[in-house]
């Protein structure tokens, strides 16, 4: 076996969220990165001690590679199954690029899963930001308006002589104020995130006491925290807004649910090698957010997260739209599994986010 090469010449490797191993001519295992021993099941030294043949089973792929090496050509398979363990295959996109005059392989993967799941979340973001930046527009030219129809509705009001018909100005005051609320929502997240060192368990505990206030007798809320997660810098009130949002919408959910026992609960877990938005991290947050409610509706699972998008007739649709904006904007996302009977939103918040404390916080 070819002797393994030492780690810092593939430093950059390490951090890459798709699989990379580097191997000889002879198809010796050299160098595997952290990516690559997650997905494969193995760790760098005992791959090291392997050849590659023991995960591409075909001995055509490796002579199509050595062909396209000595052409200094950079060969690619898509929807290629690899071996992980003896009963278990995997479909990957593969791409193998010549090293060192043809001596080594570069070798990188990623699971085809994996692949559909980076362009999803590639197409959330830019339909976020599109719909995002439409509706803050949108709220700007409604602000206005508002304000003047709100105002003659006073005026009209204070000129009328019958108080009977005071009644239809209220119901004018009443829905511009409505919605003027509606219109700061949609504005919120232009106001700067105040971040600091944020116990993710106080925030889910302020939200348990506003949805209890709120649903008590009829919701049975569940704990299941893991204690020893560390705190994240964070804007606590952009989380707990976010968090509420979307127990908020469950809870509502469960009301027009015909069952019985109503459950609502939160479970809080550190996940490791967390690969998303084509970065990979080595710890984050995993808060999921389940209830055993009716759950969403096939018709708009797919664009829940877009605004004016609700399964509810009274709702505004901004709920799901407003807590994925804030979770963004502590690099993290949200996910949604949900057939009748079982709903979970997945909250995935990285540790270490990049983000730092604010200058009023620091004070």
């Amino acid at each position: 076996m070819a002797p393994p090469i030492i780690l810092e010449n593939f430093e950059g490797l390490e951090h890459l969220a798709s699989g990379v191993i580097v191997c000889s001519k002879n198809g010796d295992i050299r160098y595997i990165n952290p990516s690559a021993e997650a997905l494969l099941d193995i760790s760098h030294d005992q791959a090291c001690e392997k050849n590659i043949n023991v995960f591409f089973t075909s001995e055509l792929f490796f002579k199509q590679i050595l062909t396209a090496s000595e052409n200094q050509n950079i060969y690619r398979e898509n929807e290629y199954f690899i071996q992980v363990k003896q009963d278990k295959f995997i479909c990957v996109t593969v791409t193998v690029s010549p090293l060192q005059k043809n001596k080594n392989f570069l070798i990188e993967f990623l699971p085809m899963d994996q692949h559909l799941k980076v362009a999803k979340e590639e197409r959330m973001i830019i339909q976020q930001q599109a719909n995002t930046q439409l509706l803050r527009n949108l709220a700007h030219e409604i602000r206005n308006p508002l304000g003047g129809l709100r105002g003659a509705a006073q005026l009209l009001e204070a000129e009328l002589g019958d108080r009977q018909l005071t009644e239809y100005t209220q119901i004018i005051i009443k829905e511009a104020d409505r919605l003027q609320s509606l219109m700061n929502k949609l504005l919120s997240p232009n106001q700067l995130p105040k971040y600091d060192n944020t116990n993710i368990h106080e925030v889910i505990e302020r939200v348990r006491s506003l949805i209890l206030s709120e649903f008590s007798e009829k919701i049975k809320f569940v704990r299941d925290y893991d204690l020893g997660l560390p705190e994240i810098i964070a804007d606590r009130e952009k989380l707990i807004q976010a968090i509420l949002n979307i127990c908020r919408n469950a809870a509502q959910a469960l009301e027009r649910s015909a069952k019985k026992e109503k459950f609502l609960k939160i479970t809080t877990r550190a996940d490791r090698h967390i690969i998303f938005q084509q970065k990979k991290y080595s710890t984050v947050i995993r808060i999921d957010i389940e209830d055993n409610g009716p759950g969403v509706p096939e018709v708009i699972k797919e664009k829940v997260f877009y605004p004016l998008v609700s399964g509810n007739d009274e709702g505004s649709g901004l709920g799901l739209s407003l807590a994925q904006n804030f979770i963004s904007l502590h690099k993290g996302l949200i996910d949604l599994d949900s057939m009748s009977g079982k709903t979970i939103f997945t909250i995935i918040l990285p540790i270490e986010n990049g983000l730092t404390k604010s200058k009023e916080s620091k004070s």
